[in-house]
């Protein structure tokens, strides 16, 4: 099944930049191959990201998303902390941008 993804931070300021920018398409990558999902398309914009995901039956939509949530968001707080960005502020604007594509997906169904 594919499904289509789009990441809007807040107000949709432009904090996907730089080597963040470079980074998380490869990090959306690998998360996604964990549960055995590809990456079909990914185009990540300074104020969004539009992916094309490859998800197998055997794994909810839902669960999926939770885990590429929660993995992204813990990376670019390790990796980012204490440089240009807020980390704690990019992992918030993850979580809000999460959070209304889980009450899209429990819409749409």
């Amino acid at each position: 099944m594919q499904i289509s993804v789009v990441f809007i931070p807040k107000c949709r300021r432009k904090t996907l930049y730089g080597q963040l920018r470079r980074d998380l398409g490869s990090v959306f990558r690998g998360l996604a191959e964990q549960k055995e999902c590809k990456v079909e398309e990914e185009h990540l914009m300074p104020d969004h990201v539009h992916m094309l995901l490859s998800v197998p039956p055997k794994y909810s939509v839902s669960s999926v998303m939770g885990f590429l949530k929660g993995k992204s968001a813990i990376h670019i707080a390790r990796v980012y902390a204490g440089r240009q960005i807020n980390a704690q502020e990019m992992v918030e604007v993850i979580r809000e941008n999460w959070r209304r594509i889980a009450r899209s997906q429990v819409l749409l169904e």
